[in-house]
């Protein structure tokens, strides 16, 4: 896993100070610690950081050949096959990378629909003087550009843009709206004005310094009604045989690597291939247990399949004490901001991995391609049974909190979601709409930039496997049925649990993996409803009495995610716009 950046100019514009391009390399280094290299190619300058998983004496980037310049951030796991079918010959290092320059070679522009993995790429085009840049379908590696004078800028992270002075400081105040309500921000535009997101699947020509032409790949293939998978055993054979490919595939590393275990259903079906495979040293996990009264935890459920499974298992406790010296850091690393409290675990469970390993599978996607969330089954029910919409309700509509209650704040939060949902009419079944949704923003927006941020500011590269191409071909086909089934979500995966390891109880009721933020602000109430409430980004946005109401009822789960949100906004804002770092714990970082 890497980081890349870099800048396309317009003829006659004079490129860039060299140090600018230092500035990209020093702030892409959490990325790509092994390494950093910076090459100008006529009208493009382009920068790596390397974080050394494949082919670890040959792989260094750029990559160069047949007319091609390619830098990459992500993994490609068709790359055995793709050597194999195109010939040892065409191919220079050992690194999977190489096999996308060989594509272009041969497919130009469309070399991505060829592709296997998660990634985000520039190829530049020495004959045509162009750039592309790609990204995968699910979104997996992020991607960003923004205009500057005579040409575009691009990192794998917006804060790198910002930390080179090719964007403004500045919030968007329709995007700070959706993340305040949804806790993440959905489409093209980030928070930061002029800074975009290359879509997932989508590959940007850029030339002569300007945008010339977007394609985009789907992460869910298109499926009519007819070719849905009705039957049990011929949808659990199909999904074992690309589950099992795709988690080798995800295993491919010149490293050592691990897994995040939860307890749940789809980290657990990770663990059982796992275990089906050959390995020549025993599997590591770690999984996080909250010391908090009333915290849902699953840390001896995890514990327990670890140890069925031959696994080295280690529990981090997480103590509020953790969580006020490190949560500065943790928000300082989302610059694309998320407002989700799983930040939390994640961040502290790579810290640890981290010591050990270089690389960790992660159960995300699971219950957005097998229809794990109970808001599907809430909002496929026919009205008389209580249909409820997905993000029907901003997380601070009713709460008084905000000013300006009948501004954008209560009126066009949704719009991104709304514009997802009219996308995702042709999807085969009314759940699978739903789940379309949810794939085509929160995945990407939210589940996706939480784990990339968290693992890369400790050098550890996070694989999906669940994130296949393949799985989402058996995870499209399926009927309702096979979704959800007697009030439970992911019923196919949790028939392929009990079919391969019934000691994970799939059936089981679970108890989940929530973070209990309202208990631990609860207790810093008043300490830290005061600090919030004196952010001049929140008094901007909030009333200040109403914020320190919220701080001293965290208990109760509303004012507790709201509080949150405002503590998370309030450490996001004075590191990424007012660019301060942290200074010790949170109370003396909202102090200063």
């Amino acid at each position: 896993m890497c980081g890349i950046g870099g800048l396309i100019y317009a003829p006659s514009t004079p490129a860039c100070a060299p140090a600018t391009l230092q500035a990209m390399a020093e702030a892409l280094a959490h990325r790509g610690p092994d390494g950093a290299h910076t090459v100008r190619l006529g009208p493009v300058d382009l920068v790596h950081t390397r974080l050394s998983i494949i082919d670890i004496a040959g792989g260094d980037q750029p990559l160069c050949g047949q007319g091609g310049t390619l830098i990459a951030n992500g993994e490609i796991y068709n790359d055995p096959q793709i050597r194999s079918e195109i010939g040892p010959g065409a191919f220079h290092t050992g690194s999977d990378c190489e096999s996308a320059l060989v594509l272009w070679a041969r497919h130009g522009a469309d070399y991505a629909r060829y592709l296997r993995g998660m990634y985000a790429m520039a190829l530049y085009d020495a004959t045509r003087q162009d750039l592309l840049l790609s990204r995968d379908p699910f979104g997996i590696k992020p991607l960003y550009y923004t205009d500057i004078p005579g040409g575009v800028a691009f990192a794998s992270e917006a804060g790198v843009l910002l930390h080179a002075g090719l964007a403004r400081r500045a919030v968007a105040p329709a995007a700070r709206t959706e993340l305040l309500q949804l806790q993440f921000t959905t489409g093209r535009d980030t928070i930061f004005p002029g800074i975009r997101r290359l879509l997932p699947g989508e590959t940007l020509r850029i030339a002569q310094g300007r945008m010339m032409e977007r394609t985009r790949l789907p992460a869910l293939p298109v499926v009519e009604p007819a070719a849905l998978i009705t039957s049990e055993t011929e949808a659990l054979d199909r999904l074992d045989a690309a589950l099992m490919d795709s988690v080798s595939a995800h295993e491919r590393a010149d490293v050592p690597f691990g897994l995040f275990l939860s307890g749940g259903i789809d980290s657990a079906c990770l663990l059982s291939a796992m275990a089906r495979l050959p390995r020549k040293a025993p599997l590591r996990t770690w999984t996080a247990l909250f010391d908090a009264r009333n915290a849902a935890n699953e840390a001896e459920a995890a514990e327990y399949l670890a140890r069925h499974a031959g696994a080295e298992h280690r529990t981090l406790r997480i103590t509020s004490a953790m969580v006020w010296q490190n949560l500065p850091a943790i928000v300082a690393c989302m610059d694309d901001p998320v407002a989700d409290y799983a930040i939390i675990p994640t961040w502290l469970l790579a810290r640890e991995a981290a010591k050990d390993v270089r690389v960790i599978l992660s159960g995300e996607g699971g219950d957005e391609l097998f229809c794990g969330y109970g808001r599907y089954r809430a909002a496929a029910r026919p009205w008389w049974r209580g249909r409820k919409r997905m993000w029907r309700r901003g997380m601070f509509e009713g709460l008084g909190v905000l000013r300006d209650p009948d501004g954008p704040q209560t009126t066009h939060w949704r719009d991104g979601i709304a514009t997802a949902e009219m996308a995702a009419h042709n999807a085969p079944t009314p759940l699978a709409r739903l789940q379309a949704v949810d794939t085509a923003e929160w995945l990407p927006n939210d589940l996706l930039v939480k784990l990339d941020r968290c693992l890369m500011a400790h050098g550890v590269e996070g694989r999906t496997p669940l994130l296949d191409p393949a799985l989402a071909q058996v995870a499209a086909h399926l009927s309702d049925d096979l979704r959800t089934r007697q009030g439970r979500g992911k019923w196919l995966l949790r028939a392929w649990l009990a079919r391969h390891n019934a000691s994970a109880r799939p059936f089981a009721p679970k108890q989940g993996f929530s973070v209990p933020i309202g208990a631990w602000i609860a207790q810093e109430g008043a300490r830290l409803g005061e600090l919030v409430a004196r952010q001049d980004c929140v008094a901007e946005i909030a009333r200040p009495e109403r914020v320190r109401d919220i701080f001293k009822a965290a208990d109760d789960t509303r004012a507790g995610a709201a509080a949150w949100t405002l503590l998370f906004y309030a450490l996001w804002h004075r590191t990424h716009i007012r660019a301060l770092a942290p200074l010790g714990d949170v109370f003396e970082t909202l102090s200063h």
